[in-house]
């Protein structure tokens, strides 16, 4: 007969288990359905484990210069790979069972274990397919299946052994020579990784340069940071092919030819859609395969919402959460948010890291808008040069009519940090003035962000 609810959950990524709780508590009998490891991608094999792993490596990092600080390390820096996985595993692995436990222990919600599929709009079966005994109803069904690692279609990949973003989170080795097909995100944060680690790194790009849709500084600093620490990059990478010989994997484009120990492919993500039967539900999806949504993340099934990386509305943790926030303003508090409200943000976690808020100056140029802009290199940071971290800059751009902040990045170190204190200005709609007559504490790099505001010029 199945059982009915007020609402279905599938997925506990960042999204859906914050979602389960403020229905709950808000009266509802809420279902919550997860066919794997609690807590999705964050958790298991995105910010939480790479993070821990990046603070690895930073160590590694600092301890060979040790001596540019006047610390003596009698001997070789050496890195224990079992060492830095068993303590990724207990940090991710802390935060999987806590949620699991907490969600467990929930009061008006039901965790199910198994593979959620549509068999209507209103109803999902866990599990076994077809079984009437395994079916769930609701009014309101929410999706926070999230995404995965997308195969490009490269002649030889199916016959050879490779990694992904998931596979990575296993290695408890020293890759010799680690290949990296991907020059974003996931490719440069694993690439720097594991050079600091110890292994030899190359990355093939097939665009012309790397994280293309940043501006072009932006890229060129980042693959100067990244050659200044050994890593091999190269860019207009087209027409890969890969093949096996004798144990070594040969990597061939165009115009170049590498081998390795081990292939990390990291060519971007797509969404778990594609194993819920989402055609019984009619819910649409677009070429990419993400949930269509609008402005509120309904899809265009009335009852029916799609949040966190399966809708193509942001792809990180943090828009994740917000989806949830959306949608819990709109159904309990009658407050009426919206994606288009968020201003766009992110930050790659590289060293230094890079923070970014709203447009990017192409962005800017292409509006046509008569824009002010100012640019500092870290160099003229004092708390970098305290660090020994000078690498990178920051840069901002206002509008010259509305003096509004219009987009920002900072390459550098806390640039991940730094980059809040100019987020906050925009969403408050403050204009830029607001922020350059700020008293800052010194010595800090948040204090280097009202100086660059005195030194803008016209674009």
């Amino acid at each position: 007969m199945g059982t009915s609810y007020d609402a279905i959950i599938i997925g506990t990524g960042q999204a859906g288990p914050t979602l389960a709780k403020r229905l709950a508590a808000a009266g509802m009998k809420v279902a919550i359905v997860e066919r794997g490891r609690f807590g999705g991608t964050c958790v298991n094999t995105g910010c939480i484990p790479t993070k821990t792993m990046v603070a690895s490596a930073y160590a590694a990092h600092m301890a060979r210069r040790g001596a540019d600080f006047g610390v003596r390390i009698d001997g070789r820096v050496a890195v224990d790979m079992k060492q830095v996985k068993a303590r990724k595993d207990q940090v991710s692995g802390a935060s999987r069972t806590g949620l699991e436990e907490w969600l467990k222990g929930m009061d008006n919600c039901t965790v199910y274990q198994g593979h959620a599929r549509f068999e209507s709009p209103r109803e999902v079966s866990v599990g076994q397919l077809n079984a009437s005994d395994n079916r769930l109803s609701a009014d309101r069904i929410f999706l926070n299946v999230g995404g995965r690692a997308a195969m490009p279609a490269i002649p030889g990949l199916d016959q050879i052994e490779y990694l992904t973003n998931t596979s990575m989170m296993e290695v408890d080795f020293l890759p010799e020579h680690l290949v990296i097909i991907g020059g974003s995100y996931i490719g440069l944060e694993f690439g720097q990784m594991f050079r600091r680690f110890g292994s030899e790194v190359t990355i093939l790009e097939a665009g012309p340069r790397l994280i293309q849709h940043e501006d072009e500084d932006v890229s060129a600093a980042v693959k100067e940071i990244l050659e200044r620490e050994g890593i091999h990059v190269h860019l207009n990478a087209k027409h890969l092919r890969v093949e096996n010989r004798g144990g070594e994997i040969f990597v061939s484009a165009d115009d170049a030819q590498v081998h390795g120990s081990h292939l990390l492919v990291a060519t971007g993500r797509r969404p778990n859609t594609d194993d819920l039967a989402i055609e019984k539900a009619g819910i649409n999806l677009d070429a990419r395969g993400y949930v269509v949504v609008d402005d509120q993340l309904r899809t265009n099934i009335p009852g029916i919402w799609a949040l966190g990386d399966c809708n193509g509305k942001g792809a990180f943790t943090h828009t994740s959460y917000n989806d949830f926030e959306i949608v819990a303003a709109n159904l309990l508090d009658g407050d009426s948010r919206r994606v288009s409200d968020r201003i766009f943000t992110y930050a790659l976690f590289i060293d230094p890291p890079l923070g970014r808020a709203g447009l990017t100056e192409a962005a800017v140029t292409q509006s046509g808008r008569k824009v002010l802009v100012a640019k500092r290199p870290m160099t003229k940071v004092a708390r970098a040069v305290e660090k020994g971290e000078t690498q990178g800059f920051m840069k901002i751009a206002v509008d010259t009519e509305t003096k509004q902040i219009l987009g920002a990045a900072i390459l550098g170190t806390s640039g991940d940090e730094v980059i809040h204190t100019i987020l906050d200005v925009m969403y408050a709609k403050a204009p830029y003035t607001t922020l350059q007559r700020a008293m800052h504490i010194h010595p800090t790099v948040s204090e280097l962000v009202p100086t660059m505001l005195g030194e803008l010029h016209p674009l």
